[in-house]
């Protein structure tokens, strides 16, 4: 146990998109969220399934995601237009896993978001967007004790969901002839307003010489309804910002380079999103229900005691579904804009 070398050379993700991470916003794109890195599974030795658990406590991951959504989409048809809104985004996040056995630790996450919104419809104006998101506290546990024999675990994660983002912030805009501070869209909202739920689970599998496939998920469940926060909507039922839940689910290959020494490449599927309805509480108000579909390329490098981690989902598959309030009402299904492809970077440190 107190040999310093890690298990599997191993590319991974986030979030489920919470768990272990945190999913806060909702709009332009189908979640906002980063993930945290399996980086306590990287194998950084030669000799495949002889790594030992590291014996470091605690492990500090520095994430950042960046995109510009600037897609039309109503449905899954992609519609050209003249003059699109940008929607360009960077999300940070601080997360802290204090390990207090080989199977258990206590894991929270702190997000920091910033963005621009170039907003052709009213209330029309750029909005930027700054601060803090919904802080994340919780536990993970590994159902077998670490290492296994067998070269392969499952983690289970729960984490409750503060509600410290901004959830109302506004921007200048121009509505029906006159200068106003309006709300800016539910996608730059840092924090959605509503006490919260995440479970999540990640799982990982040795096949053969420093190759692993893994898959993990989170859900996060917001049962509260609406935030009281006005969406200056004019659309029945979409005047109040509803407060969603959000998922993200991951899955692929890692296999580690030859003679290179702690590097591995990996190669999976992603999808997240924001569901029309919530498993929990009523889905009313304004949200933008949608669903991406990526392929989700990447590398994780191990050096020592920290680990490099970058992802490049690119979008396969984007919808827009009808939310609640259109479907009830039976008004015009809405739209929403995505992003082609996202950066995602991640630094992780055991000390």
């Amino acid at each position: 146990m107190k040999n310093k070398k890690q298990l599997c050379s191993f590319f991974a993700l986030v979030a489920l998109v919470c768990v272990s991470g945190r999913a806060i916003a909702q709009g332009c794109v189908a979640a906002h969220s980063n993930q945290r890195p399996i980086d306590q599974l990287v194998r950084s030795d030669e000799g495949g399934s002889g790594s030992m658990w590291s014996i470091h406590n605690l492990t500090v991951d520095i994430g950042y995601r960046v995109f510009n959504s600037n897609k039309y989409f109503q449905g899954t048809n992609e519609i050209a237009r003249p003059t699109a809104v940008e929607n360009h985004q960077n999300i940070f996040d601080i997360g802290v896993q204090y390990r207090v056995s080989p199977r258990w630790s206590f894991i929270a996450d702190v997000p920091v978001y910033n963005g621009t919104r170039n907003q052709i419809y009213p209330p029309s104006g750029i909005y930027q967007v700054s601060g803090l998101g919904d802080i994340t506290l919780g536990a993970q546990a590994w159902i077998f004790r670490p290492p296994t024999e067998n070269g392969g675990n499952i983690a289970v994660s729960a984490s409750l969901k503060l509600p410290t983002g901004i959830d109302n912030a506004t921007g200048s805009a121009l509505y029906q002839g006159k200068i106003i501070k309006a709300t800016a869209d539910p996608s730059m909202q840092p924090g959605d307003g509503g006490w919260g739920f995440v479970l999540g689970s990640q799982a990982y599998k040795s096949l053969w010489r420093r190759s692993d496939v893994y898959i993990e998920g989170q859900y996060l469940f917001n049962p509260e309804d609406t935030n009281g926060v006005r969406s200056f909507r004019s659309q029945p039922g979409q005047g109040i910002l509803s407060v969603t839940d959000q998922y993200l689910f991951r899955a692929g290959l890692s296999q580690g380079v030859p003679k290179v020494r702690g590097l591995a490449l990996g190669l999976g599927m992603r999808s997240e999103g924001v569901p029309v309805r919530d498993l929990l509480g009523d889905s009313n108000g304004f949200r933008r229900p949608g669903s991406i579909i990526s392929l989700d390329p990447g590398l994780m490098y191990n050096f020592r005691t920290t680990v490099l981690s970058i992802n490049g989902p690119w979008a396969l598959y984007r919808n827009r579904p009808p939310s609640v309030p259109e479907i009830q009402h039976h008004t015009t299904n809405g739209d929403a804009f995505f992003a082609d492809y996202t950066v995602i970077v991640s630094l992780s440190h055991h000390f």
